[in-house]
């Protein structure tokens, strides 16, 4: 068996992490397929967005311990950058350019860097059994994955560093309050009603969902007249689309739209 499963439904393209023994702690070889299986949803125009999930019960405990303990053993500190840099942070460097929406669906644990990969999706569904943790300072490191930079935009720098420096599990209706997740279901209940979510985005016009996305990441890290600048000339754009036109003539005539590829 694949230690990460791929396949597509209705549009909808599911990343399944499938170590589940480990808690579907990532090995270096499955972080090279996850990045060239969201290469290959982000290039096939029959893929409208993407979810990512654990077999088994678990989303991801991290890197898999042997190849920490690797590391270890040779003391060597330019490898375990390149570890990161050259490996692991290959999903946050894929992720920044896709810009189809992505989802991660969680149940059960996603500790360390496996929250970090949670973190770095667009949006979060959590069944009730999700238990969020930054855990490196567990171990006495520190957060190696993006943590730092992605949890102080979800949850603010002090309820970050709260988590960071305490390294305390949050369960899922807490990570709903503080904002980790955009919403909790019953476990048995995750897989489908992602889909769900997922369906109805991608029954809205291709072009406006990835300028939507690409604009929102862009304002973030821009000024207003940046920002304004900015939507002005994708709006310029798309309306000129015939996404646009048939989305418009669609919502004129009370019908369900058509979209090339849909």
């Amino acid at each position: 068996m694949s230690d990460l499963e791929y396949d597509i439904r209705n549009r909808v393209a599911w990343i399944r992490l499938n170590r589940p023994e480990q808690k579907n702690a990532f090995t270096l070889e499955m972080i090279d397929e996850w990045a060239r299986r969201l290469q290959e949803a982000e290039a096939d125009g029959e893929v409208g967005a993407i979810v990512v999930t654990g077999n088994g019960g678990s989303f991801c405990s991290g890197v898999d311990l042997a190849v920490i303990e690797d590391l270890q053993k040779r003391g060597d500190s330019l490898a375990w950058k390149s570890l990161l840099w050259d490996r692991v942070h290959r999903i946050a460097f894929t992720l920044e350019r896709l810009d189809k929406p992505v989802i991660a669906a969680v149940s059960g644990a996603a500790v360390g860097a496996g929250m970090d990969m949670s973190l770095m999706c667009d949006m979060r569904f959590a069944g009730r059994s999700a238990r969020f943790c930054e855990g490196y300072i567990r171990i006495g490191a520190v957060p190696g994955d993006g943590g730092c930079y992605f949890l102080p935009r979800l949850v603010g720098s002090a309820k970050a560093l709260e988590l960071f420096l305490s390294g305390e599990f949050v369960d899922a209706e807490e990570a709903l309050r503080i904002g980790i997740v955009n919403r909790v279901y019953d476990d048995g209940e995750l897989v489908e009603q992602t889909q769900r979510f997922a369906e109805k985005i991608v029954a809205h016009s291709p072009v406006a969902l990835r300028i939507i996305k690409r604009a929102v990441y862009q304002s973030r890290d821009a000024d207003l007249r940046m920002a304004l600048d900015m939507i002005s000339s994708h709006m310029g754009i798309v309306q000129t689309t015939g996404d646009a036109q048939e989305a418009f003539n669609a919502f004129r005539e009370g019908r369900r739209p058509r979209f090339a590829g849909a």
